[in-house]
């Protein structure tokens, strides 16, 4: 199984990404899905989290409205887009695999992840 992220970089307050994590070596459209991110410092924290369908998802108050979580079953691919960025949001941002067939609360408390994937960076500048 490998999950693979790519996306990130710099950009200026108040600009936008768009993050995208690649999964390979399973059935993705069996598994809940989330997006976690480390600040240098910091411990690992939830962003964001989607069901198998994509008709669930569940956010952290400090991206609510700013981000958006999806993703495409036919393509095996994961996205984040992220608007109005804040200089708080730079961090190492991981997307994250949950087993199959568990519930997305898996993904947003972080104790069913079973295959992280490779950070990529997001800086923000003021």
């Amino acid at each position: 199984v490998q999950l693979q992220a790519s996306g990130g970089g710099l950009v200026q307050a108040g600009g936008s990404l768009r993050l995208f994590c690649a999964a390979s070596g399973r059935t993705f459209s069996s598994h809940c899905m989330g997006w976690f991110r480390q600040a240098p410092g910091k411990e690992r924290e939830f962003v964001a989290a989607i069901s198998w369908s994509g008709g669930s998802t569940y956010y952290a108050d400090s991206v609510k409205g700013r981000f958006t979580i999806s993703r495409d079953n036919a393509n095996n691919t994961l996205y984040l887009q992220m608007n109005s960025l804040k200089p708080e949001d730079t961090a190492v941002y991981y997307c994250a695999s949950a087993a199959a067939n568990d519930p997305i609360v898996a993904v947003i408390r972080g104790t069913g992840i079973d295959y992280w994937g490779k950070g990529t960076l997001v800086t923000v500048s003021s």
